[in-house]
């Protein structure tokens, strides 16, 4: 049977040959005609057959095409609202003084956001000595995280002097410590646990003597080979406010008694970050004056009417400033900012993000956009819940509840209008994803990313539009709907 294979096979070769051999001596008659051929057996260029691959023209077509839209889109806004850019206003929206100055709200919530930290380390220290029993104890952690995630609550609703940033900003760090102090909490739980069980099983104390009944001189020979070894920390001598204000000033939301560190500062690699930090919040507070407030301002009687195109038209207009604002507020808090403070404090891991743009589907763009945060949820939420039994898509769903809560905390508190909006867009990544993946599936790669591009580029400015429209509803009423309809 092998030698019919062989020679079937070697039959085939051969006639491929002779009919490439005739295909040239008819090419060779050809073009030794007195009319001078020039045509020959082609495709079409676009034609998947013909192997070009060479797009860079239009590539660069494209870039230009987009560059004169902006040029023309940035001198119609001009044209139309004047400068708006005020450095002065900044200042009194991040802080939420008053322009006489006899207020800051916001940094006093910002300074008072150290008490709920202290008193988590006074009851692991408590927790640590057995002054403080293990179920009194957490449920003060308990208590004191709720009262963390409350403070902004209560007092951005009953004090009128925070601006809406001033006030976003003080959400987000409260959100960013309740984080920190989950993860702090929870690592000092599982060491004090394991060292428990190590005291039940009597270990620590073999431990203990394995080095205290060695003769001093040989005690030491054996320690001389370690002197160079970098010294780990053991609980419980974490438990100090060097230790803890480290972890909450490093770039990560997950605990550990011992960080990666790097050996010096790079001062160039530090200076271009600080400038790129300056620079990126200017733009970014620019692009918010001079673009996103007007065009939020101009939706909002077209939105109220449930006029279609028009409010089509509010919203394609919002999604690009709203969009580069977002890519640059991404680049300064993921590159700029923490690449800054972990040069600062020589925290080694500067994993903060991975290559998002290129996800597939909105399961891959979650996991890579914000890595602090996704490290966060599935060391401290997901592992956990799976752990005591649960199946992984209890636990995903789980994971996106938390999320939801805390996007619609960092959006309705500063708002002061308590809806559900973030949330529900955060609980519909579920049912987007399966979309995502079916385009991935059955359409490739590319529409599965094109539909993570059009959810980041058209979901945040609807957001916003409706959060807006709502905030003037419950603030200033139907009568300041009515003064627009008038304009």
């Amino acid at each position: 049977m092998s030698g019919d294979h062989d020679g079937l096979r070697l039959r085939r070769t051969q006639s491929v040959t002779r009919a490439e051999e005739i295909q040239a001596e008819e090419l060779k008659v050809r073009r030794s005609q007195p009319d001078k051929p020039c045509h020959k057996p082609r495709d079409s260029l676009f034609s998947w057959t013909s192997g070009f691959d060479n797009f860079t023209g239009f590539i660069n077509w494209a870039f230009l095409l987009l560059f004169m839209g902006g040029v023309r889109l940035l001198l119609e806004n001009f044209i139309k609202y004047g400068i708006r850019v005020d450095p002065i206003q900044w200042v009194y929206v991040l802080t939420g003084q008053d322009e006489s100055g006899a207020e800051h709200p916001s940094l006093i919530l910002l300074i008072y956001s150290l008490v709920p930290v202290v008193l988590c380390l006074l009851t692991e220290k408590g927790l640590s000595v057995d002054i403080i029993p293990n179920g009194p104890g957490m449920l003060a952690h308990v208590v004191n995280l709720l009262v963390l995630v409350m403070i902004p609550i209560v007092a951005i609703h009953l004090k009128d002097g925070f601006s809406l940033i001033g006030a976003s900003v003080v959400s987000c760090l409260y959100c960013v410590l309740f984080l920190k102090l989950w993860s702090y909490i929870q690592v000092n739980m599982w060491c004090r646990m394991q060292q428990k069980h190590a005291k039940a099983n009597n270990s620590f104390r073999r431990q203990s003597l394995s080095y205290s009944n060695l003769p001093m001189s040989e005690s030491r020979n054996s320690l001389n080979e370690d002197d160079h070894e970098p010294h780990l920390v053991q609980y419980p001598d974490n438990l100090n406010l060097k230790d803890l204000f480290y972890f909450m000033l490093a770039p990560t939301l997950c605990y550990e008694l011992n960080f990666p560190k790097t050996s010096r500062i790079r001062k160039r690699f530090l200076i271009k970050r600080i400038i790129e930090v300056v620079i990126g919040i200017q733009l970014i507070m620019a692009v918010i004056q001079q673009y996103m407030v007007p065009s939020i301002k101009n939706s909002l009687l077209p939105f109220s009417n449930m006029d279609i195109t028009k409010a089509s038209e509010r919203l394609l207009k919002l999604a690009i400033p709203n969009h580069l604002a977002w890519l640059c507020f991404f680049y300064i808090t993921f590159h700029s900012f923490m690449n800054l403070m972990g040069e600062l404090l020589h925290f080694a891991d500067r994993n903060f993000y991975c290559d998002w743009w290129n996800a597939n589907n909105i399961d891959t763009f979650w996991r890579t956009w914000n890595m602090p945060v996704h490290r966060w949820a599935v060391r401290h939420i997901y592992l956990p819940v799976v752990g005591m039994g649960y199946g992984r898509l209890t636990a995903s769903v789980f994971v996106f509840f938390i999320s939801a809560f805390f996007h619609e905390y960092m959006v309705s508190v500063p708002l002061k209008t308590f809806k559900i909006w973030a949330f529900m867009g955060m609980m519909g990544q579920i049912p987007l994803s399966l979309i995502s993946r079916y385009m991935e599936k059955n359409f490739g790669p590319k529409m599965g990313n094109v539909v993570v591009w059009a959810s980041i580029i058209m979901g945040q400015p609807l957001c916003i539009m409706m959060y807006y429209h709502d905030y003037v509803i419950t603030h200033y009423g139907q009568a300041l709907l009515e003064d627009y309809s008038h304009v």
